[in-house]
Order: structure tokens, then C-alpha cells, then sequence
């Protein structure tokens, strides 16, 4: 029972991440941060990203345009870059570490010490993923919602409101950390099963150690 736990853990666990990873891979890329209607041209709609602001059109189509100047930016989407950068990077990590330590492969299978430690490493890094990208996609949302309802500025003025990257980057952020729990609870200290073509030989070596016993009590 132990061992279909741990199994399955583990294949819940790097399905998550990876889910996560490449959630979090969109949220960084797509200009889907914040959305802007316009009241006075209802056929013109606006969107902002880390990288590009695009406005979409019903006759000319969506037109974009990246930033001229990463300084010029505000401070929250300056750090959201580098905080989205650290994600990506650290989940790709987490899915080469805690890969190596799944049971499913026949490399090292006999190391099982060493894969629980790659498992917790990869867990660990997973968790670090998620709050990197949780943190700035938090802080944008944050700042979003405190300019909407900023009264010092006009009415007519059109405020910026929650684009669907925000969604894609809470979800993603939230699968990392799942994902990461889950591979630290499949880093038991259950052994795992050895391979198929292994338990012949561990019969036959099995086998070869009651022998002696057999003989020496014979000749006793």
C-alpha cells in the first residue's frame, strides 16, 4: 500500500509541476496583465504585459509593441520580470532534479537514498518556483485594484483592470507549491520495488545464502 502511495504521489507531483512550469512559462510571455476598455471607443481594446503593451481593433486587428526601456517601467512590473525569470528557470530545474529521482526510471534504481534526496531537492524547488510567481503576480493584482479605485482621478479616466495572464500566474503558482508537497510525501523511506529483471537475481542470491546453512547443518 505503501509503495502505490509513494507511486502515485510521485506521479501527481511531477504532473502538477509540470503543469505549473508551463503555466507560469504563459504568464510570463503573454501581454495579458492588465486589460483597458475604452467607453469612448467600445471597437478598441487594450492589454499590458511584462514585455509589450498591445491594443486590439475590430478593423486593423491586434497591434503590439514592446517597451522601450526596462528602467522606465513601474517598479512592479520591473520586478515582476525578474521574479518571473527566477520561475521559470527554477521549475525547469525542479523537473530535471525530481525526474532523476522517480521511481519509474531504471537509473539508480538501486540508490533509492539518493533519489528521496532528489525528490526533496526537486520539491524544494518547486516550492521556490511557486512563490516567485506568486509574489509578483500578487503585487500586480494589488496595484491593479488600488488605481481602480483611486479616487483622486477623474471618472472619465478608464482604469486598467485584471487581464487573464493574473489567472494563469495564481494557477500556476499554486500547482507549483501542490506539486512540491506532494513530491516531499513520496520521498518516504519506503523501499521502492526493484525492476522487473531484477528479481530473479535477487532470488538466486537469496538462494545461495541458505545454502551454507543447509550443509553446516547437515554435517552437524
Amino acid at each position: 500500500m505503501a509503495l502505490v502511495f509513494r507511486t502515485a504521489a510521485q506521479f501527481a507531483g511531477i504532473s502538477l509541476s509540470l503543469l505549473g512550469w508551463i503555466l507560469s512559462c504563459l504568464t510570463n510571455y503573454l501581454p495579458l496583465w492588465k486589460n483597458l476598455n475604452l467607453d469612448l471607443n467600445e471597437m478598441e481594446h487594450w492589454t499590458l504585459g511584462l514585455w509589450q503593451t498591445c491594443v486590439v481593433q475590430e478593423e486593423v486587428g491586434t497591434q503590439c509593441k514592446g517597451f522601450d526601456s526596462f528602467l522606465a517601467l513601474p517598479a512592479e512590473l520591473r520586478i515582476a520580470r525578474i521574479f518571473m525569470f527566477l520561475c521559470n528557470g527554477l521549475g525547469f530545474l525542479g523537473l530535471l532534479v525530481s525526474g532523476s529521482g522517480l521511481d519509474c526510471l531504471r537509473i539508480g534504481e538501486r540508490q533509492q537514498e539518493l533519489k528521496k534526496r532528489l525528490l526533496v531537492l526537486g520539491g524544494i524547488l518547486f516550492w521556490t518556483s511557486g512563490i516567485t510567481a506568486l509574489v509578483p503576480v500578487s503585487w500586480v493584482a494589488h496595484v491593479t485594484v488600488q488605481e481602480f479605485w483611486d479616487e483622486t482621478l477623474p471618472e472619465i479616466v478608464p482604469r486598467w483592470e485584471f487581464g487573464e495572464a493574473l489567472f494563469l500566474g495564481w494557477g500556476a503558482g499554486f500547482s507549483l507549491l501542490v506539486g512540491g508537497c506532494l513530491l516531499h510525501c513520496a520521498a518516504c523511506p519506503a523501499r521502492a520495488p526493484l525492476a522487473a529483471g531484477h528479481y530473479a537475481a535477487a532470488d538466486v542470491e537469496a538462494l545461495h545464502q541458505r545454502l551454507p546453512m543447509k550443509n553446516s547443518n547437515l554435517k552437524v
